[in-house]
């Protein structure tokens, strides 16, 4: 189902539970839109709401972006992160009216991105780990000028996160991924990092993985 009543496109898959239902929300990537993800919500434990967003920013021709990459003169790509912010804002805001329109646990949010939606996941949770219960990253990275300033002393102690890689990626360097294993200990945050011999995207194996993950 989809629907446009609250401040972001969504499709929703409603939860087996009638009241107090833990949240998973989907995050997608740079020029995909909110149909990408939700190709999983059959998959996902019935108890979750499965809530899969459209980010804010058209691209052309098609698709969207929870913010702009630009390219400089020599060729290299940035992220604009003053738009990056401002989406990591619009998510929250989201959060609590998902809050407001379904029967849903708000001691029980998580996400799942994939890409830049890992990104915004990454800089949501680090940023208001009080909102969160888990985190699963697909493909993506801390960016941690996204982050709030003093994010590094609140409270992580509940927060677990599930983040995984493409070894062979040739759109976010896999390096980039195993920095995020070293400021996932540096904030001691419970976690689970892997890499599949993958491009950029999400192997079968790797979604079983995340799948076990979840429901532990």
């Amino acid at each position: 189902m989809t629907t446009k009543d609250l401040s972001l496109t969504h499709n929703i898959r409603p939860s087996s539970l009638t009241e107090k239902a833990p949240l998973l929300l989907l995050l997608h990537g740079y020029g995909s839109d909110e149909n990408d993800l939700f190709s999983f919500a059959s998959e996902l434990p019935k108890e979750y709401i499965v809530v899969s967003a459209k980010a804010p920013h058209s691209l052309q021709p098609y698709g969207n972006a929870w913010y702009a990459i630009n390219f400089d003169a020599a060729g290299d790509k940035f992220s604009d992160t003053e738009q990056a912010i401002k989406s990591r804002e619009r998510i929250m805001q989201f959060i609590d009216e998902l809050i407001d329109a379904y029967p849903i646990d708000e001691k029980d949010i998580n996400l799942l991105g994939f890409s830049q939606g890992t990104i915004l996941s990454f800089a949501a949770a680090l940023s208001y780990p009080e909102k969160f219960n888990k985190i699963i990253g697909l493909s993506g990275y801390i960016d941690k000028n996204m982050l709030v300033n003093g994010f590094d002393i609140k409270d992580f102690s509940h927060l677990k996160v599930y983040n995984s890689h493409g070894s062979q990626d040739q759109v976010i360097p896999v390096d980039w991924a195993r920095n995020n294993q070293e400021i996932l200990n540096e904030l001691n945050i419970e976690f689970k990092y892997e890499e599949f011999p993958v491009g950029h995207g999400v192997a079968p194996q790797n979604f079983a993985s995340l799948m076990k993950w979840l429901v532990m």
